[in-house]
């Protein structure tokens, strides 16, 4: 199993507009960053993500699953832009924020430090363990 990090506006996608597609999941679609589509395409069938809101919020707020692989995005006819779908395993007991990432020297590496702009990223095993611990919950979610 892999993990990864996904991002979104809340006022474009939220956790809580995740967690009511239930197990179906949704499309991660729209990416239009070849190194963020070229990570999605790695990504297997229960691989698990942090759910990411950006803007204000900066903070990973629960925990995802691929559902399906790589397939073409259904918004746009374009063949070169893929997507995956993920569904909500499950929050966090409490959101980690950025600034919590940033001050946890063992995070100092992580893709979302490094490279914030990206909106599909790849996270270590031990990155996926601190936050989850973070962030109060079971790395085995």
């Amino acid at each position: 199993m892999r993990y990864w990090l996904f991002k979104s506006e809340p006022s474009v996608w939220s956790w809580d507009d995740q967690v009511a597609r239930g197990d179906a999941g949704e499309e991660w679609d729209g990416v239009r960053n070849y190194q963020a589509r070229n990570f999605m395409r790695e990504m297997a069938v229960g691989d698990r993500g942090f759910f990411y809101h950006s803007q204000a919020a900066r903070a990973v707020v629960g925990v995802v699953e691929v559902c399906a692989t790589a397939h073409p995005d259904s918004t746009t006819e374009d063949d070169r832009w893929e997507c995956v779908d993920i569904r909500a395993v499950a929050p966090l007991s409490r959101p980690v924020t950025l600034a919590d990432i940033k001050a946890e020297p063992a995070l100092a590496e992580m893709a979302l430090v490094k490279n914030s702009r990206l909106s599909v990223q790849p996270v270590t095993p031990e990155e996926w363990h601190r936050v989850c611990a973070m962030g109060g919950i079971d790395p085995d979610t």
